[in-house]
């Protein structure tokens, strides 16, 4: 079996166990003022880091609820278990499982699984995405007054002050605006040519490593910059590579 089809093995039987206790009530591991931690989170994980390492035993996994395997590895699976846990347990469906492998370094795999719209994105370094196993591509708007943008707001009171304004900014340009809580998916969507771009200033790897990957070889842009004192926590920009976004900046 190739990295690939594991890779999307994990992920659609991930998304069979979420699906299966989506609407039904989840139990809560901890609760923040702007986050939830679900026992599913971990669950769920524990589902994805048997199947890889199951048939990977010298690989790592860093993921979301942790690490496993051989941190010494020079491949690493980078896992969000449910991107959008949030909207899980509000009942909203949109939210996702991603997975990449990051091999001496760089993305090289990327997969993100959508359980309830039954949409799963593939791709490789140096290949084209698919959507359910059809090219896709990045769209071809130009003019932010066309565009549809997805603004995150992250979690500490610098992230929403930062996100905040910046959405009050593009709903002057754009055509509408996004805030819809799942990363992973926001990437997603800039790739298949749904959405135009997405911003946020506060965001981990496991939530945007697949779909960095997925823009990118779609014809996008991605630029990533590091917080200073935060453990693996990114700024994020990506569009679709054509439009002015450094104007709402």
């Amino acid at each position: 079996m190739t990295d690939l089809e594991l890779t999307v093995q994990a992920a659609t039987e991930a998304g069979k166990l979420l699906k299966a206790h989506f609407g039904t009530d989840a139990t809560v591991d901890e609760a923040t003022h702007h986050d939830i931690k679900l026992a599913l989170d971990k669950e769920s994980q524990a589902l994805i880091e048997g199947i890889l390492l199951g048939a990977r035993p010298d690989d790592a996994l860093y993921g979301e609820e942790g690490i496993g395997g051989c941190q010494d590895s020079h491949r690493q699976w980078i896992v969000d278990p449910i991107d959008g846990t949030v909207n899980f347990y509000y009942g909203i469906p949109h939210f996702c499982v991603s997975i990449a492998l990051r091999v001496d370094g760089e993305v090289v795999l990327g997969v993100i699984h959508d359980p309830i719209v039954g949409e799963t994105w593939t791709v490789e370094k140096g290949g084209q995405p698919h959507l359910n196993g059809k090219p896709i591509s990045c769209s071809k708007r130009e003019k932010l007054e066309e565009c549809a943008l997805f603004v995150g707001c992250g979690k500490d009171e610098e992230a929403l002050r930062i996100g905040l304004e910046r959405f009050r900014k593009a709903s002057i340009r754009a055509r509408k605006m996004r805030m819809m809580g799942s990363a992973a998916l926001g990437l997603a969507y800039i790739a298949s040519g749904r959405l135009d771009a997405y911003v946020e200033s506060r965001i981990s790897l496991w939530d945007i490593a697949a779909g960095k990957l997925l823009v990118e070889a779609g014809g996008g842009k991605v630029t990533l910059a590091e917080n200073p004192g935060s453990s693996d926590s990114w700024a994020i920009v990506a569009t679709n590579g054509r439009i002015p976004i450094e104007e709402i900046l």
